[in-house]
């Protein structure tokens, strides 16, 4: 149980515990006799006993009943990491660089088939199924992004369900092929940029060290204009260096 209580509570908790007295102990009241009235500590008192009656406070604790209990909970998201690797070196990068410190690589086809399979088999009782195809940067393994996707919408049928993808990228790959495709299949897209020229140069550098905000800007452009009404968010990393980030 959580309760939210008052000072006096608060303070007499520390001192009192069952087996409880008909009457608050005197040495108890002693001891918070300066801090608060006495007729406050007596009724503070009788309502932690009534508390304590109702099971509500010093309850036995019954999570040993449960603890191996294992409970078959469906799933509806999976996020893909379909590429290790990434073709820059953000500065922050939490996934070290994009390998995860694993080593770079792309997932096959056949892992990310096991995956939706898996996601399918899992799922029971839900209908609309969410894939997010992250990295790295899920560009760099687009043809087995595409894969999937085409197995998954196989899937749907059968199985009575519904795929929703999102994938995030950093726009370096980006072209009219694969803004195309993008727009046309995944329900959500997320593009990562840092703001102005000079802040996102700052971290978001490529492998040579140059930035890369003059490749991603006027693609991400192109791919919001013929998105349409279909979501997309634009993500970045606030630091030090841009304060007025949300400007």
């Amino acid at each position: 149980g959580v309760h939210v209580i008052d000072d006096i509570t608060y303070d007499l908790l520390d001192y009192v515990e069952p087996p409880f007295s008909e009457e608050c102990p005197s040495e108890v009241m002693d001891k918070l006799k300066e801090k608060y009235k006495e007729d406050e500590i007596k009724e503070s008192y009788k309502e932690i006993i009534s508390l304590y009656e109702d099971k509500l406070l010093f309850s036995e604790d019954i999570y040993g009943d449960y603890a191996n209990t294992v409970v078959e909970s469906p799933i509806k998201a999976m996020c893909l990491h379909i590429a290790h690797d990434c073709n820059l070196r953000c500065k922050y990068c939490f996934a070290s660089t994009g390998d995860f410190g694993t080593g770079r690589k792309l997932m096959p086809f056949s892992v990310g088939k096991q995956a939706i399979d898996f996601l399918l088999e899992k799922s029971v009782g839900r209908e609309n199924l969410e894939v997010d195809f992250f990295g790295g940067e899920p560009l760099m393994n687009f043809d087995v992004v595409k894969q999937i996707v085409e197995y998954a919408r196989s899937k749907e049928e059968e199985y009575g369900k519904h795929f929703k993808f999102t994938i995030t990228t950093n726009g370096m790959l980006l072209d009219d092929d694969n803004i195309d495709y993008i727009n046309k299949e995944m329900s959500n897209v997320v593009l990562s940029i840092d703001g102005r020229k000079e802040v996102n140069d700052r971290m978001r550098v490529r492998v040579d060290g140059s930035g890369s905000y003059d490749r991603i800007i006027e693609r991400y452009k192109k791919l919001v204009e013929k998105r349409g009404d279909k979501e997309y968010y634009v993500r970045g990393t606030y630091t030090k260096y841009n304060l007025d980030f949300t400007e």
